[in-house]
């Protein structure tokens, strides 16, 4: 049984005056004032308290939390708290996206653009995605950008030569950056952004003239978030800020000059939709797991049944990722297509 600290240590969902914003009543990417309730939700992923909001806007289907967290909240939800528990299984099905094949895929799709002096990964982490782009781009300088000194390691471990560490939309490092880039690339990075209209300008700031930016993102109009409701992995409240719909992110770079060279959902899908689905469901439905915030400790019995349970489930959370993959040929072509790639070039 994991031991409980004292409630000043523990995350407060009562406290919404310093984790959230005040809500907003229009879009924060067109203004409207049309808003609708996508979904109302708790952490389902990491078990953490408070409740989140997602609200799209009628207009233009900018997807967004509302209210939105602080950054003091969101550092709560991102920090890992020591006998938390995890859904381990949502945990390994999310990290599909950040692949080895999906980054060959990302990196292989530039190789027409000819090879660059130099890239910048925005949101890089480990800096996974530049180590395996290097194989397609050997003569490329490669640097990478990270809120998070995990990018000081991954210069350690040669897979960026420069590691900057911060956020693209602080002037300073803009400055420092500008013009400097063939190639910018943003992976699954502006979901999780305060604000990812600045994140695109600062992106092009960087960029030098004619230089290409490559951007993968998730889907608010496919249709298994309708389907899935708050079980769609790719809400992943409350992480997650911001969805983009791909007519808003194209209307967006073509307002900045830029030409839109790609925009295509196949490449970027990732099949695991319905197993994440079933994973948290099965997850949700068996009895609460311990955490570290709660005040009373569940019976250990409940625990090891939980355990065993989750167990049980395995074969369910397998046949429907099986599924994931004999639909992923149709899914990727159609309306359930749950991400989307944007190759664009900057004017000249």
């Amino acid at each position: 049984m994991s031991a409980h600290p004292a409630p000043s240590a523990l995350p407060a969902p009562q406290a919404t005056a310093r984790v959230h914003e005040p809500r907003r009543e229009d879009c924060p990417w067109c203004g409207s004032a049309r808003l609708k309730n996508r979904l109302r939700t708790g952490d389902l992923r990491r078990y953490k308290p408070g409740s989140f909001t997602v609200d799209e806007c009628r207009d233009c289907g900018h997807t967004f939390q509302n209210p939105r967290l602080t950054v003091e909240g969101l550092a709560l939800y991102h920090r890992t708290v020591r006998g938390a528990p995890r859904d381990q299984v949502a945990d390994a099905l999310l990290a599909l996206r950040g692949s080895r094949h999906r980054h060959r895929s990302a990196a292989r799709a530039m190789r027409r653009f000819g090879e660059p002096e130099s890239w910048l990964d925005v949101g890089t982490g480990h800096a996974r995605f530049p180590a395996t782009a290097r194989e397609f781009f050997p003569y490329t300088a490669f640097d990478g950008l990270d809120p998070t000194p995990r990018v000081v390691r991954a210069r350690s471990a040669d897979r960026v030569e420069e590691a900057h560490v911060g956020r693209l939309t602080d002037p300073r490092m803009a400055t420092a950056l500008r013009a400097r880039y063939d190639v910018v690339s943003m992976l699954h990075h502006l979901e999780g952004t305060a604000d990812p209209r600045a994140e695109l300008r600062a992106a092009l700031s960087v960029l030098r003239p004619g230089g290409h930016l490559l951007v993968e993102t998730l889907n608010p109009r496919s249709a298994f978030a309708a389907l899935l409701g708050r079980r769609w992995l790719a809400y992943d409240q409350p992480r997650h800020l911001h969805l983009l719909p791909p007519q808003n992110l194209r209307a967006e770079l073509e307002a900045a000059g830029c030409t839109i060279l790609t925009l295509d959902h196949r490449p970027a899908h990732v099949p695991h939709d319905l197993a994440g689905a079933t994973a948290l469901a099965l997850s949700h439905a068996l009895p609460a797991p311990d955490t570290p915030w709660r005040a009373i400790p569940p019976p250990q019995a409940h625990q090891h049944a939980r355990a065993a349970l989750l167990r049980a489930g395995i074969p369910l959370v397998a046949l429907a990722a099986v599924t994931d993959h004999l639909i992923a040929p149709m899914a990727r072509r159609t309306r359930f297509a749950n991400a989307y790639r944007v190759i664009a070039r900057k004017p000249t």
